[in-house]
């Protein structure tokens, strides 16, 4: 998957999350999960954004593991909102499938990186 790919896929996933905190339950305990499930859910997006952008692979790297963190956080939102009952487990399972594909590319992407930064001769080259 390309990085244009992946920036649309982490938007789309916000914008998904948005609808879904839209429609909760008008209660205490779904405002509060709501706002954190919402906060995570676009920073997944917003940081993979500014990782396209960065100026070094270390840059690069770090950035990766902002998104990394606020996949995985959004990931316990929205398993709270299962096990608590709030939302029904099938309703959510497809956002919490994205939510885990989308941290499990994150994380190779991370070691990835790491693995060319740190041993730049690993790299594939044509024999000549």
């Amino acid at each position: 998957m390309d990085p244009t790919e992946l920036k649309a896929r982490t938007k789309d996933f916000a914008l998904r999350v948005m609808k879904l905190v839209d429609a909760l339950p008008k209660k205490m305990s779904s405002d509060v999960v709501g706002r954190q499930l919402l906060r995570s859910a676009t920073s997944v997006a917003a940081n993979y954004r500014a990782a396209c952008r960065a100026r070094s692979k270390a840059e690069f790297t770090a950035k990766l593991g902002i998104v990394e963190e606020e996949g995985d956080e959004t990931v316990f939102w929205l398993e709270l909102l299962i096990e608590s009952g709030v939302v029904p487990e099938p309703k959510l399972r497809p956002l919490l499938m994205e939510a885990n594909e989308l941290t499990a590319i994150v994380v190779a992407s991370i070691k990835t990186s790491r693995s060319r930064r740190l041993n730049p001769q690993s790299q594939i080259r044509n024999p000549q």
